[in-house]
This record gives C-alpha cells, sequence and structure tokens, in this order.
C-alpha cells in the first residue's frame, strides 16, 4: 500500500468552475496553465505541484482521492473546506 504520493491540484471556491477547468483538462488544455490562472493555492505558482507527501498529510477527502483516484488522469471535483479541487495523482509509492 503506497504511503506516498505526488500529485497537482487546482483549488477553487466553487464546483462550476471546477466542473469546467476538468472539462478542459479533458479537451487537452494545460494542467499547469489552468492551475497559475485559476487556482487560489499558492502551489499555483508551481503549476499547482503539491510535490511529495506522505499519507494522512493533507485532509481527509483529499487524501482519500490521492491514495484511491487512477494515476495521470485528472479527477474532481473533490470537496474540502477549503473548496473544491482538481487533482493529478503523479505517482504514488
Amino acid at each position: 500500500m503506497a504511503k506516498t504520493a505526488s500529485a497537482l491540484h487546482i483549488l477553487v471556491d466553487n464546483e462550476k468552475l471546477a466542473n469546467e477547468l476538468l472539462a478542459k483538462l479533458k479537451r487537452g488544455v494545460s494542467f499547469d496553465t489552468l492551475a497559475r490562472k485559476y487556482s487560489s493555492c499558492p502551489s499555483k505558482r508551481n503549476g499547482g505541484s503539491l510535490g511529495e507527501f506522505n499519507k494522512g498529510t493533507m485532509v481527509a477527502a483529499f487524501d482519500k482521492a490521492v491514495f484511491s483516484i487512477p494515476l495521470l488522469k485528472p479527477y474532481g471535483p473533490v470537496k474540502t473546506q477549503f473548496g473544491y479541487h482538481i487533482i493529478k495523482v503523479l505517482y504514488r509509492n
């Protein structure tokens, strides 16, 4: 079972925008471009990269998604107390 993961995310404050961004990603728009333009998280400066983190480090709903969704496929929206996330998991170890 994976203990660490690396993921990108885009954090927005409403579900409608999250779904619009997910649709753009599915059409091939760059995750980096959308994260830099729309995300409210400071990670937007790095294209939404959260780097590598340990299981249990992130809030529960986010953590559960990261350790269960398919790799390299944008997923969401995932609602947390911070807003709505679009997540792309790069790898799990």
